[in-house]
């Protein structure tokens, strides 16, 4: 590739990067025409990055054939008018087994999810990414860091070993422990995506990240679009009104621990006729009495 490595995966990073939902059928299965259905909902409305397999797509809650399923039929979809940004993890073979798979499909670049080890020691982070960057050496790696106790040094340290690791989805909601982190790592060495929505975009976006993954992207592209805009012309006061918008949505999908971060999600889809509103457990679909505020929230946005 001309020009700076992994340019254009570095590119695709810089803006909303969609977490598509993994619609059920009545039967439980993925409903394939149905999520087909949801990316070209999603390309239609102007969204070149996608990220099958992440924890809006319940990652945790597909089989391994389903989780290769959902990556096969976004690269599909996506053709060249997306890049896909595969989401891999698990223990160490099955995360560089999917990476590769994403790879012979013709995906660009694979999002790493923290790794959920009952004891990850730090060092043992960086092991973790470099095999699976190694593995793929042609492929964008962006490792998706929740862990608090992570530091820039060690994704500096990754970053020595593997030229492919180009970006982070930082998802620690905490604005000022970033902008440290970010600096530690290397500010223009990453694309830093904010890895918590729109609700932290604004305030990650001030220390320096380019891009933010959305759910929220599934219910209402354009919304999603409008703060993307805002944020990239430095109009903050524009931003913080889409902000206010979208709120109390993202209030019922943090409520609980995020106890309801997809159900809310797949709810709104529902009640626009999109899928069905089917959730895996441990999550669980919203309670009735909170169906009706959902549809509303939904109704009131742009299609």
């Amino acid at each position: 590739m001309s020009g700076v490595p992994f340019e254009a995966q570095r590119a695709a990073l810089a803006d909303v990067v969609a977490i598509p939902v993994t619609p059920f059928a009545a039967d439980g299965s993925v409903a394939v025409d149905a999520y087909r259905a949801l990316l070209r909902r999603l390309l239609d409305g102007g969204i070149t990055t996608l990220t099958p397999n992440g924890n809006t797509g319940e990652f945790y809650a597909l089989a391994p054939e389903e989780r290769r399923l959902v990556t096969e039929l976004t690269v599909e979809e996506a053709g060249d008018r997306a890049t896909v940004l595969v989401g891999v993890g698990h223990d160490l073979s099955t995360a560089t087994g999917s990476a590769r798979h994403a790879r012979d499909l013709g995906a660009r670049m694979v999002m790493v999810h923290q790794p959920v080890h009952p004891y990850v020691s730090a060092a043992g982070w960086v092991d973790y990414h470099r095999a699976v960057a190694e593995a793929v050496p042609e492929l964008g790696v962006v490792p998706y860091v929740r862990d608090a106790r992570l530091t820039g040094a060690r994704l500096a340290e990754l970053a020595g070993h593997c030229p492919n690791v180009i970006g982070v989805k930082y998802a620690v909601p905490d604005a000022a422990r970033f902008a440290a982190f970010a600096r530690d790592a290397g500010l223009d060495r990453f694309v830093w995506v904010a890895g918590l929505a729109e609700p932290y975009a604004p305030s990650y976006f001030s220390a320096g990240a380019t891009g933010f993954t959305s759910g929220l992207v599934n219910v209402a592209p354009a919304v999603s679009r409008h703060m993307l805009d805002a944020l990239r012309a430095g109009d903050y006061p524009a931003a913080m009104k889409v902000w206010e918008r979208i709120r109390r949505f993202e209030e019922l999908r943090a409520a609980h621990g995020s106890a309801d971060n997809v159900t809310v999600v797949k709810e709104a889809l529902a009640a626009l006729g999109l899928c069905r509103r089917d959730v895996r457990p441990p999550s669980r679909p919203l309670p009735e009495e909170r169906r009706a505020e959902v549809a509303a929230i939904a109704a009131g946005w742009p299609v």
